[in-house]
């Protein structure tokens, strides 16, 4: 069995409306003001009678960050991974990092991936 389709790949895609910059894992370059880091979660298979999973669940935080008012880019993340068929599993804030001045909003999502036959 294999999977075609990524969490990363589909929350790129939903979120590239918004003009907001995304990266996995790190922001690589000189931060803008507002910007928003992907993490990897998980991946699991639920449980299934015959030992053979047909799905698989991946799951990812969106971490943003934001020097300005963070409320309405939450909201606009929200319904644009709602819209593209995602479970907000978990939406807080973290905390304003007093040191460089942004405030950290995670909002962490699942979707359910078909596996294909190899």
């Amino acid at each position: 069995m294999s999977i075609l389709m990524s969490i990363l790949a589909d929350i790129n895609t939903a979120v590239s409306a918004l003009d907001i910059p995304i990266e996995t894992g790190v922001f690589s370059e000189a931060a803008p003001d507002e910007y928003v880091v992907v993490t990897p979660l998980a991946d699991s298979y639920e449980l299934h009678a015959d030992n053979a999973p047909g799905f698989e669940t991946q799951e990812a935080r969106l971490s943003m960050f934001s020097k300005g008012n963070y409320m309405k880019r939450k909201e606009q993340l929200s319904k644009a991974l709602l819209s593209a068929d995602f479970t907000i599993t978990d939406r807080r804030y973290i905390g304003h990092e007093d040191d460089t001045g942004y405030h950290h909003y995670a909002i962490d999502v699942a979707k359910i991936y078909e596996l294909e036959e190899e």
